[in-house]
């Protein structure tokens, strides 16, 4: 009976030592999964990250032209009005320095009025 007893206990550690062997290998592919499973995860948000900024700078270059636009129309539009000041400006100088002129030199005392 001893013997059959020894077999019987040398199957058991047998078998706990394979499953043990088993148990490894699962825990070994499981840490072997998450790693690969993270570097996907990584990729595809590398990828998205990469498409979302090209669509941003689409979109940004699609509406700066409209910017860049509506400023050139401004600037124009501005110095147009400028043009028109200094022409305003240049034709009544002449008057404008007429009157200072003869206001300095042309000077004619007021005596004061006695209360």
């Amino acid at each position: 009976m001893s013997a059959q007893n020894s077999a019987g206990i040398q199957t058991l550690l047998d078998a706990e030592r394979e499953a043990s062997k088993i148990v490894q290998k699962a825990r070994e592919f499981r840490t072997k999964r998450v790693r690969e499973a993270r570097d996907e995860a990584k990729k595809e948000i590398a990828d998205y990250k990469a498409s979302k900024e090209e669509e941003f700078k689409k979109f940004e270059a699609e509406h700066s032209r409209g910017n860049q636009q509506a400023e050139e129309e401004a600037s124009k539009e501005a110095d147009k009005e400028i043009q028109i000041i200094k022409e305003a400006g240049s034709k009544g100088q002449a008057g404008v320095v007429k009157n200072l002129l003869s206001a300095v030199f042309d000077v004619q005392p007021v005596a004061p009025e006695k209360e």
